[in-house]
Formats: C-alpha cells, structure tokens, sequence
C-alpha cells in the first residue's frame, strides 16, 4: 500500500481538499509555492497512462476543479500540472499555481509552511470549490 493509498484511507493525516468516488486531492506537504496541491486517482496504479479512459478522464476534470479554484484563491496567471510520479508509485497529479514558470522547478527549495499556514490554505482552495 502506497503512501498516497494510506492517505486515502485516513490512516496518514493531510490537508484534503476535495474527495470524489474515485479522486483524491490534498495540499502537499514539501510545497514548491503556497497552494501546490497533489490529484490521485483512488486506485492505486503507479503510471498514469495506466489508469483506464474513464479514470483518466474523471481524474482531468477532477483537477480542472482544483485549479479553478486554486485561481481564484492565489489570483495566480495559471495553475501549473506536472506528472512526475517517481518518488511514490502511485500516479498523481502536481497542480502548481504560477505567476512565473520559475514556479515549477522541482529543483527549487520546497516552502515551510507552519500547520495554520497549510489549514488556511486548504479551507480558502475549500471554499472557492462552492
């Protein structure tokens, strides 16, 4: 069972944003800026292009949501998505709000944020999903 999977299933703690029947999406924890947040399909599959049609699209429009609403809390120019998926093998989608591509180094130093910092964060992405 992945990291992400234990996430899922409430056994690791994390700032969710949004749950549907099939997709998951929570703050992550080493941020490159304030909002960058991680979309995983419920299945655990390592490689994205594994996920069937119906799961890779219901995982697109899922993170459509999360950056619309990542646009409006961090009144960012775009909402930045990588696919990386080395470092845990469980396909997942980076949203990065971005006022300049510089924003989605990976090489970048990740943020500190304190738990209030990540809460708030969570609650405004939260609240701009009604």
């Amino acid at each position: 069972m992945t990291i992400f999977s234990r996430i899922i299933a409430g056994e690791i703690p994390c700032y969710k944003i949004a749950e549907t029947e099939n997709c998951f999406a929570f703050l992550d924890i080493n941020p490159l800026v304030k909002g960058h947040v991680l979309c995983i399909p419920k299945r655990e599959v390592d490689y994205l292009f594994d996920l069937t049609d119906q799961e890779l699209c219901d995982l697109q429009l899922f993170a459509k949501k999360i950056a619309t609403a990542q646009k409006k809390v961090f009144n960012c120019i775009k909402v930045g998505e990588a696919v990386l998926g080395l470092e845990v093998p469980h396909a997942h989608i980076h949203l990065i709000p971005m006022q300049s591509e510089k924003d989605m180094l990976f090489s970048n130093p990740k943020l500190k944020l304190t738990p209030e910092e990540f809460e708030k964060i969570a609650a405004d992405i939260r609240a701009a999903l009604s």
